[in-house]
């Protein structure tokens, strides 16, 4: 065997042995954490940067990034047109001038950043699109951060996944992980520590699926994408507890949905990184907004080296040559651009409203690589931010899974970000609300209630949380307590609908996820959901954005490039198929038109009804 093959076996056993070694001692429980109340105050703390370039991933990536400025002077330097100003089109944008190019960056709204983008309220708060997470197992995004200089901007926190008890309010529980303990024990021994999750009969009955996983690796891992969560557990015998203690929290952190509509290859992909990697579940903040702290300073270098990035000029058409390639992008108000190369770095629901007619025609290469994204369809999320008048002595600094029915993820913003610390240590909770969708999971279609419906809720489960901080009518009441008033009353919030985000990964979408590279010899595709080992995150977009950068500088260097991705059987013969339809192209002004997120106001709603009634269709 090869010595690849070698490690990955000693890996599996190694962490085999640890885990049922380990798991013996559940019987009498020495290594036993006892569940934390939340009485003792806590308050913001850094903790140095993790090893995380020690990893073949992030060598992986440096090598790509030395590939494509490798590339530089060969061919002549390309103006490259690129659609869409998220993290996925900015880092294009990055690596293009790196290899000499002039790309130019068309950001339809008025502020950079896509699912990351935030802008600031009437008090100068800053209302962001979403809870963004770094973690260790970002390769491509801790390289980006080196190669322009930005890691102190992250803020890292202690090694831990935290968990509230679902049973026993105003309490919570960890993984916590020990300093210096290598992959892949570090993990299997945090799981192991704490027996207030899972019994050590359960870790067991982890064993048969997470052995092939270590064993065979990403192929293993592709190949279950085709079952969701549950039916993957039902296949390995799992008991139903691993769900509903772990995988449920998963699930609603990595893409916004339960288990049961959840492919599991999005599971194992994450599970698989944080158990090969020492560091790689570690997390860590940008120390403040997105905009600001990690767009700007892309944008910097990108005209630094003549590239150049607008804003506010949305992209209404691509046009083409006789051949099908692209000769020329329509703007808002006529402008004509015409660039050597194209890149697109939309969202997949807004590229499709812009796919040319021709590239669709039946029986044609073009139509079987354009088709078979036509299943893939963002799914939606809301974002929930609260402002309160007080501290929240008890809550984490760092990121903390809710396990509740409506709440993903959360953090008090006060604590976790030095940007947004309140100067009277006041408590600013952050979280991700989902599923929020009947299709997702969720019991309403929250996309389509009020603001004050959303918040009521948020502070419900908030509540159960929090018991003798936070209490549910919050909002409304001008003393939760009546007499005293110790718990916290709410100043303001902010809810953000995003009602078409990371594209959804229910069962079966992988094969739709397409290369970058494309049949047309001039256009290429960015996005993070386009194929890339990292599902829909900012790391994805990160290295969808590099290898569609890739692609365009081997092209222009004459250097053979990784071809199309093969095209399954299944998805062709739907292609040929499929009814000749003409996209309707972008319908509205607004950041939800774009595949933003947007605080709804009476006139984004009218324009929604207009140009995606549904909010969501099927997931299928």
């Amino acid at each position: 065997g090869s010595p690849r093959l070698a490690a990955d076996r000693e890996h599996a056993m190694a962490g085999s042995v640890l885990l049922l070694a380990a798991a013996s001692l559940g019987f009498s429980g020495p290594t036993r954490s006892p569940v934390k109340s939340r009485v003792a105050s806590v308050s913001m703390r850094d903790f140095p940067k993790p090893n995380i370039e020690n990893t073949d991933n992030y060598r992986t990536s440096t090598a790509l990034t030395e590939k494509i400025k490798s590339l530089a002077g060969q061919g002549g330097s390309k103006n490259v047109a690129i659609i869409g100003g998220g993290l996925s089109g900015l880092a294009a944008a990055k690596y293009l001038v790196d290899a000499g190019h002039k790309p130019t960056v068309y950001e339809a709204r008025d502020i950079l950043g896509g699912k990351v983008s935030a802008w600031q309220d009437e008090d100068g708060d800053w209302i962001e699109t979403g809870l963004h997470i770094f973690f260790g197992a970002y390769p491509n995004m801790m390289n980006l951060f080196s190669e322009l200089d930005l890691h102190d901007r992250l803020q890292w926190k202690q090694h831990r996944m935290a968990f509230a008890m679902r049973d026993a309010p105003g309490k919570f529980t960890s993984f916590e992980f020990t300093p210096g303990v290598p992959a892949p024990f570090g993990m299997a021994l945090a799981i192991l520590r704490n027996t207030e999750m899972l019994s050590w009969y359960e870790k067991i009955a982890m064993l048969p699926a997470l052995l092939p996983m270590l064993l065979e690796g990403q192929p293993f891992i592709d190949a279950q994408d085709e079952l969701s969560v549950t039916e993957f557990m039902r296949k390995y015998g799992m008991p139903e507890r691993i769900n509903e203690e772990i995988f449920v929290a998963m699930g609603k952190a990595l893409d916004f949905i339960d288990p049961d509509r959840l492919s599991m290859s999005v599971v194992l992909t994450a599970m698989n990184r944080f158990i090969r990697e020492t560091d790689g579940s570690q997390t860590a903040f940008i120390d403040g907004n997105q905009p600001d702290r990690l767009c700007k300073p892309i944008v910097e270098h990108v005209r630094a080296l003549g590239g150049e990035v607008r804003t506010g000029v949305p992209v209404r058409s691509i046009e083409l040559k006789e051949d099908g390639s692209v000769a020329a992008l329509l703007l808002d108000g006529g402008e004509r651009v015409e660039a050597d190369m194209y890149v697109s770095a939309m969202p997949v629901d807004v590229f499709k409203r812009l796919l040319p007619t021709k590239w669709l025609e039946p029986a044609s290469a073009s139509a079987e690589f354009f088709e078979g994204i036509e299943p893939l369809k963002g799914i939606p999320v809301i974002n929930v931010q609260l402002w309160f008048d007080r501290p929240l002595p008890s809550s984490l600094d760092g990121l903390a899974f809710s396990r509740s029915p409506l709440l993903s993820v959360y953090a008090d913003m006060s604590k976790s970000c030095r940007e947004y610390e309140d100067a009277d240590g006041r408590g600013v909770m952050e979280m991700v609300f989902a599923p929020c969708t009947i299709e997702a999971g969720a019991d309403r279609d929250w996309l389509k209630c009020s603001d004050e419906e959303i918040v009521d809720a948020a502070l419900g489960e908030l509540a159960n949380l929090f018991p003798l901080e936070i209490a549910p009518d919050s909002r409304t009441a001008a003393s939760p307590d009546g007499a005293g008033g110790e718990r916290a009353l709410l100043r303001k919030f902010a809810v953000v609908r995003v009602p078409r985000s990371v594209y959804a990964a229910v069962p079966g979408m992988g094969k739709h996820r397409p290369s970058q590279e494309t049949p047309i010899s001039n256009f290429v595709l960015a996005g993070d959901w386009t194929a890339q080992r990292f599902l829909g995150s900012m790391e994805g977009a990160v290295l969808a954005g590099k290898l569609a950068a890739e692609v365009v500088a081997s092209r222009a260097a004459g250097v053979p490039t990784q071809g199309v991705k093969a095209i399954e059987h299944s998805v062709v013969v739907s292609s040929h198929e499929a009814q000749p339809r003409k996209p309707p192209g972008v319908l509205g002004q607004n950041a939800v038109a774009f595949g933003g997120g947007a605080s709804f106001s009476k006139k984004v709603t009218d324009e929604l009804e207009v140009f995606d009634p549904a909010q969501l269709v099927p997931l299928g």
